[in-house]
């Protein structure tokens, strides 16, 4: 039998080894609980002078943009050996703060050391253009710039991994960062902090205030927004976030990345290899108990394989495992806090007024942690996409719909507000490539055999439409970091104007 974890005491414990001081985490006004057992873990101290710390990290900004980039890039390479380091605490206290399983929190830091990996390359390819010019002796190129101050405003959900995405490209990119964590788990960005603290100091030349934290509400989040010496703030979170982040930014012409909200779909034709669907829809709705921007929350099954797929898959959701990701092997672990479970409870009431069918959905009590909110996964079965079907619950519901006609089924799946990620289910290579093709699926992610969920670090991260258009990660993402500019040289002796313009004078 697995030894019960006091989840107070092991937070205390892993904080110390990661080097975080207690004074950051005891005796202050913010309390800290874990969704394992509900329970208050810490209480950490607000920041209580916004703008000295956004001043400062523009300061830090104005001798970090002028050290050459491949340098910049060894202090990444020296963060991603101290996040090796510390992978099994850190991951840990990601378990223990946010509730994932033991795998999915290992699987975050590891995602956190692969940027890092992604982003020390990039330090010597931040690459601009030769332009071809119509004005002879000339030569046309662009070239790429530090930007300033990036703020990173992160979930819940992915409590580091979607700060060392911004971090490692800002960085490297020759920003400072100024990062708000959600204040559900404030620990971990106190620990990842103190991770990139010791990367600094082996590196040794890196300005002060390069890296701060903010700790605090959402007052802490606004004053961060509005600064106007914060050039670029990434914002993950709910589309109702970004609807007040986005115009506050555009108010003073800021940047913004937003990564918002995801109603994802899904589509499995009559040619799907049903096994394969099987094993990706079960983790693509019920992963990290369906807390993720990414999760498959619609799902439309063509009739000639709806009777053999659907089926099996209320087998899966009647016995998944559900239970404390700190003691057991369980699949699912907790919902965040009561506020999740009881938008679940909101969402499926709905659905059963619409017609729906629903399987599992009900509170999993764990002994002695009656603060505690474990939920079965539910699969319902809906006459049509209506009703809850149409909104996002952050929650492990996922909405399973027949179809017929290939043309309706992708209709059908456009027609939500979100645009993140998507996937289709065939080894029918037109309607692949149907759903990749502009008329296709209209999320930032489309998939083909493989579910919504688990992006690599490779490609760039976001959606489209009310997901909020920005793109983090991979690819060409970096561009969003920095400032181009457009430089042209004239080595001749003459003056030839573009266009075929005339403008001489004596």
């Amino acid at each position: 039998m697995t030894q019960a974890v006091d989840v107070k005491q092991e937070a205390a414990a892993i904080l110390d080894r990661l080097g975080v001081e207690r004074d950051a985490w005891t005796g202050g006004e913010m309390a800290s609980s874990s969704p394992v057992t509900g329970e208050e873990i810490a209480r950490l101290k607000v920041t209580s002078d916004t703008s000295a710390a956004i001043e400062a990290a523009h300061a830090a900004f104005l001798e970090w943009r002028l050290v050459p980039a491949p340098r910049r890039g060894e202090l990444v390479r020296l963060l991603g050996e101290e996040l090796r380091a510390a992978k099994a605490d850190l991951g840990r206290l990601v378990s223990l703060e946010a509730g994932k399983i033991t795998s999915e929190g290992l699987g975050e830091v590891q995602e956190m050391i692969d940027i890092c990996d992604f982003a020390v390359g990039l330090s010597r390819q931040l690459y601009g253009l030769t332009i071809a010019t119509e004005r002879p002796g000339h030569r046309m190129m662009e070239t790429w710039h530090p930007l300033g101050v990036v703020g990173i405003i992160s979930a819940f959900n992915f409590p580091v991994a979607v700060w060392s995405w911004n971090a490692a490209l800002a960085l490297v990119c020759g920003n400072s960062i100024v990062w708000k964590p959600s204040e559900k788990t404030p620990l971990t960005a106190l620990a990842s902090q103190a991770i990139l603290e010791r990367a600094i100091a082996r590196f040794g030349e890196a300005p002060k205030g390069l890296s701060t934290l903010l700790i605090g509400d959402r007052a802490v989040g606004e004053a961060l927004v509005d600064h106007p010496k914060v050039a670029l703030v990434s914002a993950t979170g709910s589309t109702r976030m970004g609807r007040e982040v986005g115009p506050r930014l555009a108010k003073r012409f800021a940047r913004a990345i937003l990564e918002l909200g995801g109603n994802n779909g899904g589509i499995v034709c009559p040619s799907a290899d049903l096994d394969m669907t099987l094993r990706a829809v079960a983790f693509g709705a019920m992963g990290t108990a369906g807390q993720r921007c990414t999760t498959l929350r619609r799902l439309f099954v063509h009739v000639d394989v709806y009777d053999q797929l659907v089926p099996r898959l209320k087998k899966a959701y009647e016995s998944v495992s559900v239970g404390n990701p700190l003691e057991t092997s369980a699949l699912v672990g907790p919902l965040i806090d009561k506020a999740a479970f009881d938008g679940m409870q909101k969402a499926l009431e709905a659905a059963r007024a619409a017609g729906g069918v629903v399987t599992g959905g009900e509170r999993v009590r764990e002994a002695g942690k009656d603060e505690a909110f474990y939920v079965r996964p539910a699969l319902v079965e809906m006459p049509e996409q209506a009703g809850p079907v149409l909104e996002e619950t952050f929650a492990p519901i996922l909405y399973v719909m027949r179809y017929s006609d290939f043309d309706e089924a992708l209709r059908l799946h456009n027609a939500v507000a979100a645009g993140l990620s998507s996937s289709i289910f065939t080894l029918n290579m037109q309607e692949a490539e149907r759903f990749l093709a502009a008329d296709g699926s209209d999320c930032g992610i489309a998939n083909v055999n493989i579910g919504t969920s688990g992006a690599e670090i490779g490609g760039a991260f976001g959606g489209e439409k009310e997901t909020g258009g920005g793109r983090e990660s991979g690819s060409d993402a970096w561009k969003a970091y920095m400032r181009r500019a457009t430089n042209t040289v004239n080595y001749s002796k003459a003056l030839p104007l573009a266009q075929g313009v005339s403008f001489d004078i004596d």
